[in-house]
């Protein structure tokens, strides 16, 4: 198990084009150099960072090539004011970053607004999506949450550092089920605690934009797509999960119980299990 430090030092950077604007993209990458299978590319949420698959990439780096970006604002990637950070420009962020690294099939796994991200890229990119993994992913009008809508506002930014760490560490421990850990509590803050840092999630949190998803022709996605959903969450509830699966073709509901929203860390374990039946082809 690594910790914040160590993975960012893992991490490469690119600068890729999103909307005019040249961006520093950082990314964790693992696996075996040489493989004829597709890439598996991970997308993390709000207001997490690519740390949060910390359990994840390794188990599947066993096997497969793994890309697991920052999102641009966020992590380790370009956090400067003056460009977009909706899950639209993070789609663009992603295309950029796949056609930089020559990458054109994928499997692709995303959490919270990295959900929305990879099922507008499924969508509008068929060709490339050969599987879809959604955990817990904003979809329709599930979002923004009030936490993240609380972030987004102009006073946030004022906010003392010690009064937005309390607020981060109330999503992180308290949104943890059962004991949080807190090497992954302080991986997760660490970006936000900074001048620079603080703002962007300001940033990241007012750029959350419905309109992004409800636009979506799920009907579009022809990836086959696993649901793999911590049925406990509040934050986008399981019966998100359930219209999913209605509206997008070849959809199969997982569902893992005594998991909360942050499902990649509450069931680390079973998570990266399930995951690496689906991505093998293997039935459960």
């Amino acid at each position: 198990m690594v910790d914040h430090e160590t993975w960012s030092d893992g991490q490469a950077s690119t600068t890729v084009s999103v909307d005019g604007h040249d961006l520093e993209v950082a990314y964790h990458e693992d696996g075996p150099d040489e493989s004829d299978e597709p890439p598996v590319v991970f997308v993390h949420g709000i207001p997490t960072w690519s740390f949060l698959w910390r359990d994840i990439v390794p188990a599947v780096a066993a096997d497969r090539r793994t890309i697991a970006p920052d999102m641009v604002g966020y992590g380790n990637s370009a956090m400067h004011d003056g460009f977009d950070r909706s899950i639209r420009a993070q789609e663009e962020m992603l295309a950029a970053l796949l056609d930089d690294l020559d990458v054109e099939e994928i499997a692709l796994v995303a959490h919270d607004i990295g959900g929305g991200v990879a099922l507008r890229f499924a969508a509008h990119n068929p060709e490339m999506v050969d599987q879809l993994v959604l955990s817990n992913a904003v979809c329709y009008d599930s979002w923004p949450v009030e936490f993240v809508s609380n972030l987004g506002l102009p006073s946030t930014a004022d906010l003392e550092r010690e009064e937005l760490e309390g607020r981060l560490d109330a999503a992180f421990v308290e949104g943890a089920y059962g004991e949080a850990d807190p090497e992954f509590v302080d991986g997760m803050k660490a970006p936000w605690l900074t001048d620079e840092g603080h703002l962007s999630l300001v940033r990241n949190a007012v750029s959350t934009n419905t309109n992004h998803t409800t636009e979506i022709d799920y009907g579009a996605i022809t990836a086959e797509t696993l649901l793999l959903w911590g049925e406990d969450d509040v934050m986008q509830p399981y019966d998100y999960a359930e219209q999913l699966a209605e509206d997008i073709a070849d959809a199969e509901l997982a569902p893992l119980s005594d998991a909360y929203h942050w499902v990649p860390e509450d069931r680390s374990d079973a998570y990266a299990d399930r995951l690496r039946e689906f991505i093998a082809g293997a039935q459960a």
